[in-house]
């Protein structure tokens, strides 16, 4: 047996234990019995922020962006989708860095859209500028296998 990971629910944020081999069947928060994957980015507030980040076995994968912005307007349908095909091996979050300055301060994000992948709490890889589908698969797979 693999053990077990930690995987905050994306509709209550209750931490929920979960067998790492049945990680790809999903599961059901033991709070409100819903699942423990939505298939869509979670919007990300500094309290979800470190529950999703810094308390979760599953690697995170943040768009940091802002309303104004063209690029991450093009860019949110593709981060959308990627939610989709990428849970349950990683979640995707967003932070509108207009309505959370303090966490894009926080991480130094002086372009938008940045992406930022984090495992346990920490930054592993960091890109600012729009990516299309096919590549930001890549870039996750890169950073994530290596």
């Amino acid at each position: 047996m693999a053990g077990s990971i930690v995987i905050p629910c994306p509709h209550c944020d209750t931490l929920n234990r979960l067998p790492a081999e049945r990680r790809g069947e999903g599961g059901k928060c033991g709070q409100c019995g819903k699942p423990l994957f939505a298939g869509h980015p979670l919007p990300l507030s500094r309290a979800r922020f470190d529950r999703h980040a810094g308390a979760a076995d599953l690697p995170l994968l943040v768009d940091f962006w802002a309303e104004w912005c063209g690029p991450c307007r093009a860019m949110a349908p593709v981060f959308e989708a990627a939610a989709a095909q990428l849970e349950p091996r990683l979640r995707l979050g967003k932070v509108d860095t207009e309505a959370e300055p303090e966490l894009a301060a926080r991480f130094q994000v002086r372009a938008i859209p940045t992406l930022i992948l984090f495992t346990g709490g920490q930054e592993l890889a960091r890109h600012s500028g729009a990516l299309p589908g096919q590549e930001l698969y890549r870039w996750v797979q890169r950073h994530l296998s290596g």
